[in-house]
């Protein structure tokens, strides 16, 4: 009781995290597009970014004056009209220091003033940067709300099903929850010192992992105190005997997530190095309570709390008895035709990686049409693309001429104009290129640019929203190369030291990344194919991955330390059959909780979320119903005692029973 005390009020003293008011920022400050940005600001107007307002008629035709005079702003540059004659547009500078709520706050502002008193039959929007950015913060107002509210709603639920008791579901969910605000109150800090800063998406996926993560920690021992409650009448007894035998599992299980998050903290993107700290703190925070708080409680209530099922002295064998245990023995029974067919389904969803596209633009963030990429959509229509958004170059002034011969003569670029010098020697153009904004023609362009400015001046920078995408996919690509091997490293590590065996955990990996992969695969066809995204997200092949991967170990972690237990007097086979048979129903039910938090982050509009949560959905499904429940024991029974090289763990006796 003495830590939710504390707890309490340390929310008290630090406060609710304010990172939902954060906009992502996923370059890091040493990417060329970024050190770009940075010196824009010493130019003058660099400290302003341009929103564009643009004007239509709702019936298509051409603007007349009457139109323009009606839509002109009642301040700043005038309207310009395009060559068809039926959209204008003016850019309406903003403070480029903005950002999250606050930017959304200035956008709306502008929204209503250009909307108001408007005509009827005139379209106004307000898209560009600034407009993009305040619709990103705009997808998380009140997301911490809406994801705690759906989220606690699905647990409970789900836990009620579990189970089936009106009154035990209240004691985890409870649990659980002030875990989050807790781990909410003292993760925004702990970024902070690191240097880092949250944004609302790390708030959304740290909750989702607490909730998911919690939840499977509470079902794991109090289906473990369930047991134990068959084989002693006194349930604090029952309960003591459970936290010995569910709290190592627990904290291997948070050590292997924790320490995944952590590996994070090697990407390029400060997004991503925050999210992987910030949801490490909330996953501490989880197991914490847990072990700490939750065992209390359930001590405090009594065996009342499981009425009307209240579990008895006696009761039924839950390692030898039931579906579960049916399913495993079949398996034990023809374990080479099980793993042939396993392996062909798993490799087939697999086979969907090929070909899978990844990379959104700008314009394809959002799972509902906002009005920014509406804007945009028109301004394309009617405008020569990238004239509202150009790529900037900076160079040094004594180069000029041959920095603007080399910029003119590269292949895509349509126009470039002098823009203006910042007084420490440097000259800025705004360079129009004739590609669709972060297409692949787009960064084409954006790569000859560089190696042609870069010729004439290596100090030159190429800066924009091309180019500031195009240094967001590599440093993506990057991080997936340095990442997906640590969480492999770090996952092996955890499961060598706590099976204390070398083929185990070689086996158990092994099978992990292969469902991973068939996992990736599959939501990418469901993405695509079913839901209509144009293609993943640069962030999300290796977020699923690191979700995929840690929290399948997860399972296997509660799977095969009752195996070893199991092991020692029934052999490995008996063993294997044994753990599937005893924690089948936690497992299926912790993965259902858990691919249905993590579908909770359809919620929110952003399309890099929603497929998060379908692919680590998918998932958690497959692993749950397919690797933990067929694969796992099809090896276990295959590979035998081989399997603890090199301990030893069968008794003598159970070797002779299994003989």
């Amino acid at each position: 009781m003495l830590v939710a005390l504390a707890s309490g009020l340390l929310i008290a003293v630090i406060g609710s995290d304010s990172s939902a008011q954060q906009s992502p920022v996923s370059l890091p400050p040493s990417a060329e597009s970024a050190r770009a940005a940075a010196l824009l600001k010493q130019f003058p107007g660099g400290d302003k970014a341009p929103a564009i307002l643009v004007v239509t008629r709702t019936d298509g035709t051409a603007l007349t004056p009457a139109d323009l005079a009606a839509a002109a702003p009642k301040s700043g540059p005038p309207l310009t009209v395009s060559t068809d004659g039926k959209a204008a547009l003016t850019a309406i500078p903003m403070s480029a220091e903005l950002s999250g709520f606050a930017l959304s706050d200035a956008v709306t502002e502008l929204r209503a003033a250009a909307t108001k008193d408007l005509p009827p039959d005139l379209r106004a929007q307000v898209t560009g940067g600034p407009a993009f950015g305040a619709d990103i913060a705009n997808a998380f107002a009140g997301a911490n709300i809406t994801l705690l509210a759906v989220t606690a709603a699905v647990v409970a639920l789900l836990l009620i099903l579990t189970y089936r008791s009106p009154v035990l579901w209240l004691v985890p969910l409870t649990v659980i929850g002030f875990a989050d605000r807790v781990g909410a109150a003292i993760g925004g800090p702990i970024t902070s010192l690191a240097g880092l800063s949250a944004d609302g998406s790390t708030a959304g996926i740290t909750s989702v992992l607490v909730f998911g993560a919690g939840t499977n920690y509470a079902l794991l021992l109090i289906s473990r105190y369930r047991e134990e409650l068959h084989h002693d009448s006194d349930h604090l007894v029952a309960l003591r005997r459970a936290v010995r035998a569910a709290g190592p599992a627990i904290l291997a299980s948070n050590a292997t997530v924790v320490l995944a998050l952590l590996t994070l903290l090697f990407a390029s993107s400060p997004s991503t190095r925050s999210l992987g700290l910030q949801a490490a703190s909330g996953l501490v925070v989880a197991a914490v309570f847990s072990l700490l708080v939750l065992p209390p409680l359930l001590a405090l209530c009594g065996v009342r709390l499981f009425w009307p099922f209240i579990p008895r002295q006696g009761g039924p064998d839950l390692a030898d008895s039931g579906v579960w245990h049916r399913i495993a023995a079949g398996v034990a029974r023809r374990p080479t035709q099980v793993l042939v067919a396993s392996f062909a389904v798993l490799a087939v969803l697999a086979c969907g990686l090929f070909g899978a596209h990844i990379g959104l633009s700008q314009t394809e963030q959002f799972r509902v049409k906002a009005e920014s990429v509406a804007g945009f959509e028109t301004l394309a229509a009617h405008f020569p693309s990238g004239l509202t958004d150009p790529t900037h170059v900076i160079g040094a002034s004594d180069k000029s001429p041959q920095l603007e011969t080399a910029i003119k003569a590269t292949p895509g670029v349509v126009s470039a104009t002098a823009a203006g010098d910042d007084g420490h020697d440097r000259t800025q153009w705004s360079v129009v290129i004739d590609a669709a904004p972060a297409s692949d023609g787009a960064f084409e362009t954006i790569d000859a640019l560089r190696d042609s400015v870069h010729g004439v001046d290596p100090t030159a920078l190429v800066g924009g929203s091309d180019a500031q995408a195009l240094d967001a996919r590599d440093g993506a690509s990057h991080d997936r190369l340095i990442i997906v091997p640590a969480i492999l490293a770090v996952v092996l590590i955890v499961l060598f030291i706590l099976l204390r065996a070398v083929i185990a955990p070689l086996v158990l990996v092994g099978v992990t990344v292969l469902s991973a992969l068939a996992a990736l695969g599959l939501g990418d066809w469901v993405s695509v194919h079913l839901f209509g995204f144009p293609a993943l997200d640069n962030s999300t092949p290796l977020f699923a991955f690191l979700f995929l991967v840690a929290l399948g170990v997860d399972y296997t972690i509660f799977l095969v330390t009752r195996a070893r237990e199991e092991t020692q007097e029934h052999g490995t086979t008996g063993g294997i059959v044994r753990a599937v048979s005893a924690t089948g129903a936690v497992i299926t039910s912790a993965g259902i909780v858990l691919a249905a938090v993590f579908c909770v982050l359809g919620v929110l509009p952003l399309i890099v979320l929603t497929q998060l949560g379908i692919i680590v959905g998918l998932g958690i499904l497959l692993d749950t119903f397919l690797v933990r429940t067929v694969v796992i024991p099809a090896l276990f029974t295959l590979i035998g005692p081989r399997i603890w090289w090199p301990a030893t763990l069968e008794h003598p006796a159970a070797r002779h029973r299994a003989g």
